[in-house]
């Protein structure tokens, strides 16, 4: 079994790297003006569960950013995913 050491040698740097995106993604919200996006806020809403000392952080951030409505909906307003539950189908927890 790996140690943190070996861990960290093996996937410190892809972490970093999506960390620095995520907040240059913060970054080029804030420069814009207009109304909150959902989805922004539902990724802001995440990251305290990435501090948490908890052993279910992916599951929480994973649950977090899932529409667990079970109505379904007339038409599909395209095909594809949002990536977070629209504010009118329950919203973010």
């Amino acid at each position: 079994m790996p140690d943190k050491k070996k861990i960290a040698d093996l996937h410190f740097m892809n972490a970093r790297c999506q960390l620095i995106d995520l907040a240059a993604f913060f970054d080029r919200m804030d420069r814009h003006d207009g109304p909150d996006d959902y989805r922004d806020l539902a990724l802001r809403a995440a990251v305290p569960i990435l501090l948490e000392k908890r052993s279910d952080r992916a599951k929480a951030v994973l649950d977090l950013l899932s529409d667990d409505s079970t109505e379904l909906l007339e038409s599909a307003p395209f095909q594809g995913a949002f990536g977070a539950p629209l504010p009118q189908q329950g919203g973010a927890r």
